[in-house]
């Protein structure tokens, strides 16, 4: 599969790249390309968005990942709730250590701004957490609703967001699964800057001409030695967090709680719980 082609399409929507790839000036510039389902992640999104950062890694002419979705819906709904509820994986078998999109769990050396062009909930948030740094549009939210799908934020986002913000602040946000708007983010520092919707991507790009312009093995050694990151892409400071997540989530995947959560989702109706 190359970087702009998925298999096994029938419609119009599913005929068009999942995720389109471009380069330029020494800024590769990812786009989620379902808009039709708010840009969700399905297996194939995976594929596209992992295979272009190891390909921004390894091209010294990448300076800078930009990461944005298509359409004005949402920049990224998170897993293709749907999809889940056919029981189809979101992340395909041998792709897992890139995490959710081929993006949360998959560092690389250069650095990556999520350009954040709507609503981010969900797995959309934990791609968020998982970039650099952020630029969002006025018309953005953030938040981890898994809990009210009977699911568990085990894209990064549990751990990842107690580091980001006010421990209380983070345990609301995780245990209501309520979002949170563009201007808040802004006040609790989990995003760099707030534009008008129009100029999301414009920004963004400015901000990695910004850091494009500088010495490249001097940022990405720059990015290694703030972030703890080894050259393999590991990061030991997140070690533990990943490890009790892979540890947790199977005992909630397993549950009748994680297959009423999305299949109510699909049907449009309240979730009935039975706490197993």
């Amino acid at each position: 599969m190359t970087l702009d082609q998925t298999a096994g399409a029938t419609t119009a929507d599913e005929l068009a790249p999942p995720a389109l790839i471009e380069v330029r000036d020494h800024i590769m510039v990812i786009t989620l390309n379902r808009p039709e389902a708010r840009n969700a992640v399905n297996a194939e999104m995976c594929v596209v968005v992992g295979d272009a950062l190891t390909r921004a890694d390894e091209d010294p002419d990448v300076r800078v990942v930009v990461l944005t979705g298509s359409g004005d819906k949402a920049f990224c709904a998170g897993a293709d709730l749907k999809a889940l509820s056919r029981g189809e994986r979101v992340i395909p078998e041998g792709r897992e250590a890139w995490g959710l999109a081929g993006y949360v769990g998959h560092a690389i050396s250069k650095p990556t701004i999520a350009a954040v062009n709507g609503p981010a909930l969900g797995g959309g948030t934990e791609l968020v957490l998982a970039s650099d740094l952020v630029v969002a549009a006025d018309t953005a939210t953030f938040g981890l609703p898994e809990v009210k799908r009977g699911l568990v934020a085990g894209a990064g986002g549990a751990f990842r967001l107690i580091d980001k913000l006010p421990p209380v602040v983070a345990m609301e946000l995780l245990l209501t699964g309520e979002p949170i708007g563009a201007a808040e983010a802004l006040a609790l520092h989990l995003v760099n800057r707030v534009v008008p919707a129009a100029d999301v991507l414009t920004a963004a790009l400015d901000l990695a001409a910004a850091i494009a312009a500088n010495a490249p093995l001097s940022v990405q050694v720059t990015k290694q030695i703030a972030l703890a990151q080894e050259p393999d892409g590991s990061r030991p400071r997140e070690a533990a967090g990943w490890a009790m997540t892979s540890s947790l989530l199977p005992l909630i995947a397993r549950s009748e709680d994680a297959k009423e959560g999305p299949r109510a989702f699909a049907e449009r109706r309240d979730p009935i719980w039975q706490g197993r």
